[in-house]
């Protein structure tokens, strides 16, 4: 479980990394691809961390 958290968590770094590129881009279509990677990674993150969530209601049903 710590590995999933820490790969939600890098997610979520490299999401608002893509957002800062984002504001600070000059050009559209660069704003426009940053937006989307770092909307894209908010999913995936989001994903991860549900997964998670799912995982240990599982385990919890089970003990």
């Amino acid at each position: 479980m710590k590995d999933f958290k820490a790969r939600a968590e890098k997610l979520r770094t490299d999401a608002a990394e893509c957002a800062l590129i984002r504001d600070l881009a000059t050009e559209p279509h660069k704003r426009e691809l940053f937006n989307r990677l770092a909307e894209h990674l908010d999913t995936l993150a989001a994903e991860v961390e549900k997964a998670m969530e799912d995982q240990a209601k599982r385990l919890a049903r089970r003990a």
